[in-house]
């Protein structure tokens, strides 16, 4: 397995699950309080959170990982529903030796992840942050095939090096000044690539089947602890019918969650930790505050 540059202040650590697949994770950060543990979104790597999890190590343990198949992990043989995504989180966490409840950040499709894990281990939750989660009632049959289409082409693109039309499709309105170029070449390395693609067109596969599951879980709700929901307030292009029903769904749940409430970040768009990573380390600070 290639060694990946994580990134500044940030170290690489191979660990095995029970069934021997090797999973990459990243770490950083010291102290007592709980793990935030970061969950990224399809087709993206650990590296979709290098800057945010080197600002938030600065006051909390911090774990970011890569899931099977994208970038350092091992690819998994069996199907990438999302109930074994979770089992896999799991399976990590004790294989670290982390029992204490974590803190989980998920942005898009990382969203149903930690939803789907804190219904599973509610006592392993202190915290929630949801970054532009996604929902059921955005996905449909075409959108599904539209999405495979997309890592299809881009997976044809990485293999022949092509990353500036990746990039270019990938993040249209780039990154925040605060976000430098040593981390911004870490996310294209790990996202513009042939693996990243390949693994996502096979959890892309199970999101038909998992709609019914994401639908129950929003309608069960979260556990009760510190709950924060982060929304792009930018309507960008294809997204003028289904960003105010993204964002007003997202509040209808964080209003029925009993510590729960939604920020809409005005000048960002579906990618909030490239467009506004502060606001994503200041809520994840703030979680971590409540749940302490």
């Amino acid at each position: 397995m290639a060694v990946l540059n994580p990134g500044d202040g940030l170290t690489e650590r191979i660990v095995a699950l029970p069934g021997g697949r090797r999973i990459r994770t990243i770490v950083a950060g010291e102290g007592p309080g709980p793990l935030v543990v970061f969950e990224a979104g399809m087709s993206a790597p650990a590296a979709e959170w290098v800057h945010t999890q080197r600002e938030v190590s600065a006051r909390a343990r911090t774990l970011s990982y890569d899931r099977a198949g994208y970038g350092g992990s091992d690819p998994d043989p069996a199907a990438r529903s999302l109930e074994r995504i979770v089992e896999d989180l799991a399976a990590l966490l004790d294989a670290v030796g982390e029992t204490a409840p974590v803190v989980l950040a998920g942005h898009s499709w990382g969203g149903p992840i930690i939803r789907l894990f804190a219904e599973r281990y509610p006592e392993r939750v202190a915290g929630l942050v949801f970054v532009d989660s996604t929902l059921a009632e955005l996905m449909s049959p075409r959108q599904v095939r539209i999405l495979a289409v997309v890592f299809r082409v881009m997976a044809v693109l990485a293999r022949i090096g092509a990353t500036g039309p990746i990039e270019r499709f990938t993040f249209p309105r780039g990154f925040a000044p605060e976000i430098g170029e040593p981390d911004r070449a870490i996310m294209l390395r790990d996202h513009a690539s042939v693996r990243a693609m390949r693994a996502g067109i096979r959890e892309s596969t199970q999101i038909m089947s998992a709609i019914p599951v994401m639908r129950r879980l929003q309608d069960a709700g979260t556990p009760d602890v510190p709950t924060v929901c982060l929304q792009g307030g930018r309507v960008d292009r294809g997204m003028a019918k289904m960003r105010p029903l993204f964002n007003r769904t997202a509040d209808e749940l964080m209003s029925a969650a009993k510590q729960g409430r939604m920020v809409v970040v005005e000048d960002a768009g579906h990618l909030i930790p490239q467009e506004s990573p502060a606001i994503v380390r200041e809520t994840i600070f703030e979680v971590l505050d409540a749940a302490g």
